[in-house]
């Protein structure tokens, strides 16, 4: 490599070396990556370097931190992985964390605790911080808080030019407004400045169904009429899946149906109980996790797997949920279907629908409900699960706005309908003045 390459003495592997393989492995484990070169970024000015030696050489950027979703641009292009970008900083007075781009949610989330505070994080603590703040961010406390986009006060990224800027609603407030719901598209961000809010505690858990001993139909309708009447303290969502019988399961999970219902509430736990108290009317229950716990724990509510795995899936937006849709939903996803698959739906609303502080190009606020499903991929492929897909989503379809960023890729392949007509011709624009000459490639990766 010559001395003049932007590369020289950075950390770079290439296919065949020693190395190569480990640092292109990521949580999503179902779609092959195949860079020419993988810049391991240790600090901005590796990714400053990594990015002028792809314009030089007219290939295409992808960044990756965690593997949840993968950068559409990897494949024959240069990989920044940014893991080793892990510092965090809180600002206890200011109510602020500074993160480099290659952190994780649960050392922002010990790290504020420490204060009293919180981050607006999701359920799984393994996930990236940046790439799931730039897709929007719904997390546990959404109803309440607002996107994690909502909070963020600054934003450090390359762009295509190879400058590194420090970017805020008042510096540069388009390029702010774009990055802050326009994914990985318009740079590679190296660190976010983020709001914390004061949240030490929570009273939270699940509350899981046995799906073949209570009706899915009467859990889902309940569960339905039950979020018409939470505060927007109270965010929550279901989850139904039948656990694979396999022994590395706990035997009171293998091989049932269980439909679980997962609860985030700030107020005191005696109005927890007494909110929660419809639900568990609902019929018994396999478990109930329900409890006071410090925010430090919230992990727990979800339980999300933490290892490596090969997955598929997509999600709709919509204004409402239509009942006899999503009961169609869960028939195809149940006992009856050949293979595994998990069903996600989300209670939104409240402050997810009133953007805080700032603009953004987080879209879809109206949207009352998110509906997920993902499916893994052993023993089945994406032409099959595409097809499923499609006949489990129609039924909802008449409801729907779109498609949530984070989301749309997470292991699937389907850009349409992640943002509405005008926020996707803003968006161009944005696209046309920084990155002229595409250099990132429609990077919605969850982190």
């Amino acid at each position: 490599m010559a001395l003049s390459d932007p590369l020289a003495q950075r950390l770079t592997f290439r296919p065949g070396q020693e190395g190569y393989e480990d640092e292109i492995a990521g949580f999503q484990t179902g779609f092959a990556q195949e860079p020419d070169v993988v810049v391991a970024a240790s600090d901005a000015d590796d990714v400053v370097a990594a990015v002028r030696y792809a314009a030089a050489a007219g290939l295409p950027v992808g960044v990756q931190a965690t593997g949840h979703g993968l950068p559409d641009a990897a494949r024959g292009g240069v990989l920044i992985s940014t893991r080793r970008m892990d510092s965090v900083e809180i600002d206890a007075a200011a109510r602020t964390v500074r993160v480099g781009a290659g952190v994780r949610w649960a050392p922002v989330v010990a790290a504020a605790a420490e204060h009293g505070l919180a981050p607006l994080n999701g359920s799984a603590p393994s996930v990236g911080v940046v790439a799931y703040t730039l897709g929007g961010g719904v997390g546990i406390l959404a109803r309440e808080f607002g996107y994690a986009a909502d909070r963020v006060r600054s934003v450090d990224v390359v762009t295509a030019d190879g400058e590194l800027r420090h970017v805020t609603a008042a510096s540069e407030p388009e390029l702010f407004w774009g990055l802050l719901g326009g994914g990985a598209n318009l740079g590679v961000v190296t660190a976010l400045e983020i709001g914390l809010v004061p949240v030490a505690r929570l009273y939270g858990g699940a509350l899981a169904f046995d799906g073949r001993e209570v009706d899915p139909a009467t859990l889902l309708r309940g569960y339905a009429a039950w979020t018409r009447t939470v505060p927007d303290e109270l965010t929550s969502s279901v989850a139904a899946l039948v656990y694979p019988d396999v022994p590395q399961l706990p035997p009171h999970l293998r091989g049932r149906y269980l439909v679980s219902v997962r609860i985030a509430y700030t107020g005191p736990a005696e109005d927890g109980e007494r909110l929660v108290a419809p639900l568990r009317a609902l019929g018994p229950t396999v478990s109930d996790g329900l409890r006071e716990m410090p925010y430090a724990e919230s992990h727990t509510i979800h339980n999300d797997p933490d290892f490596p795995h090969a997955y598929y899936g997509d999600n709709l937006m919509l204004t409402e949920l239509d009942l006899p849709g999503a009961e169609r939903l869960l028939a195809l996803t149940g006992p009856a279907a050949e293979h595994m698959h998990v069903v996600q739906l989300n209670h939104l609303g409240g402050a997810l629908a009133r953007p805080v502080g700032h603009d953004n190009a987080v879209p879809h606020r109206a949207a009352a409900w998110a509906v997920r499903l993902l499916s893994p991929l052993e023993g089945t492929d994406r032409a099959a699960l595409r097809e499923l897909y499609a006949r489990a989503f129609a039924p909802l379809a008449p409801h729907a706005v779109g498609r949530s960023v984070n989301f749309a890729l997470a292991g699937g392949d389907r850009p349409d309908g992640v943002y509405d007509a005008d926020t996707r011709k803003r968006l161009a624009g944005l696209k046309a003045t920084y990155d002229p000459a595409n250099l990132f490639r429609r990077n919605y990766s969850v982190g």
